[in-house]
């Protein structure tokens, strides 16, 4: 098995793709203190000296790092064993993916469903590639909530990304989005 790993915008992550399906479906995000006694390869990462947090998809693991962890060449070693020995194991995953925030609750109104969609067809498909994921959370008074993780989550770029690339394409599609903020 051979696992691909790719930098990210944020220097504190890297994203390891290990060429077979990781989830089922959904996102699993973790952070340091979590409980994760029924995320088998979670509590094996965390192990590892420096790991801050998690984050899970269907196809790619992306770790970040604490601060004052250890360089990422120091690091990569036991990652790598961690997540090759997990899956030449066979065990799954998790017992039960979720998706960090779920479905919206007002998915029946039209604006949000818009929002969503293009979420999901045209910002998301963007964040994944670079190691994190974005997750709609509520739309209240022309407010745009959303949930970055992954990458994504502290990622000196995050800001800008909300604010210059998703909020002006909201506000582009949907004339209802007044902005966009992070939940």
């Amino acid at each position: 098995m051979f696992i691909q790993i790719q930098t990210t915008p944020n220097p504190q992550t890297l994203k390891f793709i290990p060429g077979v399906q990781v989830l089922a479906h959904g996102t699993i995000s973790i952070m340091e203190g979590d409980k994760i006694e029924h995320i088998s390869i979670a509590r094996d990462l965390f192990k590892v000296s420096g790991v801050s947090g998690v984050f899970m998809t269907e196809d790619f693991i992306t770790i970040t790092k604490a601060p004052d962890a250890p360089e990422w060449h120091d690091m990569k070693p036991a990652l790598l064993s961690v997540m090759l020995d997990h899956f030449a194991s066979g065990k799954p995953i998790a017992v039960v993916a979720r998706n960090e925030l779920g479905t919206p609750a007002s998915i029946e109104d039209e604006i949000v469903r818009q929002i969503c969609s293009i979420i999901e067809e045209q910002i998301a498909p963007a964040v994944r590639s670079d190691g994190g994921d974005i997750v709609f959370h509520e739309f209240v008074d022309g407010v745009v909530y959303l949930k970055l993780m992954g990458s994504c989550s502290g990622c000196p770029s995050a800001s800008v990304t909300l604010k210059n690339g998703v909020e002006n394409m909201l506000r582009h599609y949907v004339p209802e989005v007044k902005r966009v903020e992070e939940a």
